[in-house]
């Protein structure tokens, strides 16, 4: 079982997004994240989407430190992949945040993709939600273009990195991490690093292909 989060009115729950992002958020942009949360509400109680430990600062750990990331993500970018989405951070808040993505979730486990796939027509989001799991050889219903490649408090081997910079050589990969070194393969390196308000250790680091 999973924890009630918190009730939060919506001027608070904007005000408090709005804290938190170094970018101006647009009123229907907010409004999906809103909806996201409503959504997230419902569903952690049985999935734990969310723990205990974060709950109570849900905005700001959860839906603040994806959007840190839209510094990092260039104008011109037109494509994201959001691997081990889970309850949609951050790949679903960026999504919300700039709708002129193509913006796609993987969760490989089918009770976290259902909610994602709730939680995307209550935000009225265009996002794709697939339920696969990344691997190599990759999955034929990956996107073939990517800009940006995301994922948050996950390991991914060198050998599935390896076949995502074969397949989009151009990608900017984007690590929410701790303390640890995230696994880089030999065909990229490290361009640089963005640590998340309100902790020592919690950053953004990012790769990209040689």
């Amino acid at each position: 079982m999973g924890c009630l989060l918190p009730a939060i009115e919506r001027t608070l729950f904007r005000r408090r997004i709005e804290n938190c992002s170094r970018i101006a958020i647009s009123d229907s942009s907010l409004e999906a994240m809103f909806s996201h949360y409503r959504e997230l509400q419902r569903w952690n109680v049985k999935l734990s989407l969310v723990g205990p430990g974060t709950a109570e600062t849900v905005i700001e750990r959860h839906y603040g430190e994806s959007l840190q990331a839209l510094s990092l993500i260039p104008a011109e970018s037109r494509s994201l992949l959001d691997i081990g989405s889970g309850a949609g951070f951050p790949g679903m808040v960026l999504a919300a945040a700039r709708t002129d993505l193509k913006v796609t979730l993987v969760e490989p486990r089918e009770r976290k993709w259902a909610f994602l796939e709730s939680a995307k027509r209550r935000a009225g989001l265009s996002c794709r939600c697939l339920n696969v799991r990344v691997e190599s050889p990759l999955p034929r219903s990956l996107p073939r273009h990517l800009d940006i490649v995301t994922y948050r408090a996950l390991t991914i081997s060198p050998t599935i990195l390896e076949a995502l910079v074969s397949s989009s050589p151009q990608a900017r990969f984007l690590v929410w991490c701790g303390k640890e070194e995230p696994m880089v393969p030999d065909c990229c390196e490290l361009v640089g690093e963005l640590s998340l308000p309100g902790s020592k250790h919690r950053r953004i680091v990012e790769f990209r292909s040689h």
